[in-house]
């Protein structure tokens, strides 16, 4: 009883001293209000970037710490954004904060009604069955053009002032600290989930999914929870979107964001939720340096980049600090 007891206290010593804050954790934080006052005409850009971030994020809770594959993850964000554009287009509501609520929302539904259809099946039949998923979705968002304005999109959003007070301004300024403070809370609550018990029986999931079942784990509601929770920040990304740039279209589906968010998740490193704001910085600086450069070909610098990520840093670029320290600590 009493070595019982001590494991007990080992346990929970151990999930405290992995919620416990670092002081690297306020970087990513001090550079973005710095990043609002050092570059004052590109605010809205970074708006941009702080919804990437949280795209990513989201990802990063299934495919970092779940192990779920998934090419059709920008299911969730385009429902999210057509969910929050619809209410000020077709609805007239325009009360910023609950649009993006029931933004959120509508995209967790959806991902607990196909996670839980879906997240049955394994490896390359999963993968198939959620890029079939944004498929179906941007092919449904085009037929029903009453709606979705088809591919013409959703125009006239029309968010009102956040609190009556801060309006969507021409440069973003306010919708800056919107998307940074959405973004902060969610993060809050993500670091929360990844470093509870139940965050650790997620990587127990990806790491040996055999022997998980035997623990009494059960695997699908804890997949399907997850997956919900990822689909309703993506929900929220979406809301985000639509608001900031007052339209929405039907690219939103698209494989292409799908594809993207994943990129930015390799580039800075799945699995530790802080590679999102690496990935994410990373992705849009390349895209807007190696546009300039050749507006044609800039994907290709992006191509090898990625692959030199990927051959030198296993773990993304926020994984190479301690992969090179790894090595100097082996050599004689």
């Amino acid at each position: 009883m009493h070595e019982a007891e001590n494991r007990s206290l080992q346990a929970r010593a151990y999930l405290a001293s992995r919620q416990r804050w670092h002081p690297a954790e306020a970087l990513p934080w001090v550079l973005a209000v710095a990043s609002y006052f050092l570059f004052p005409n590109s605010v809205f850009v970074g708006t941009q970037v702080l919804i990437l971030i949280l795209f990513a994020l989201s990802l990063d809770l299934i495919l970092g710490y779940a192990g779920i594959v998934t090419l059709g993850h920008a299911a969730f964000f385009g429902i999210g954004a057509y969910a929050a554009g619809g209410l000020s287009v077709h609805l007239g509501w325009n009360e910023p904060l609950s649009e993006l609520a029931f933004a959120g929302a509508c995209a967790a539904l959806a991902g607990l009604v196909s996670g839980w259809l879906l997240l049955r099946y394994h490896g390359l039949a999963l993968i198939m069955l959620t890029l079939a998923v944004g498929i179906m979705l941007q092919e449904t968002g085009n037929t029903w053009d009453s709606f979705t304005g088809g591919y013409d999109g959703l125009n006239n959003i029309h968010p009102s002032p956040i609190f009556g007070r801060f309006d969507n301004d021409l440069y973003g300024y306010h919708y800056y600290w919107y998307a940074l403070l959405v973004l902060l809370g969610v993060l809050l609550l993500c670091r929360r989930i990844v470093h509870s018990p139940f965050g650790l029986s997620l990587l127990g999931i990806r790491e040996n999914a055999a022997r998980m079942p035997a623990l009494g784990c059960d695997m699908l509601l804890r997949r399907t929870g997850i997956y919900t929770l990822s689909a309703a920040i993506a929900g929220l990304a979406g809301g985000l979107f639509a608001q900031s740039n007052a339209f929405v279209t039907l690219e939103v589906f698209g494989f292409a964001r799908s594809g993207t968010v994943l990129i930015v998740l390799i580039l800075g490193g799945a699995g530790r939720l802080y590679g999102a704001f690496v990935g994410g910085a990373i992705y849009y600086l390349l895209e807007h340096n190696l546009a300039k450069l050749n507006p044609e070909f800039w994907e290709f610098g992006v191509g090898l980049v990625l692959l030199a990520v990927v051959s030198f840093g296993r773990h993304g670029l926020l994984g190479l600090p301690g992969q090179l320290l790894h090595r100097l600590r082996r050599r004689p």
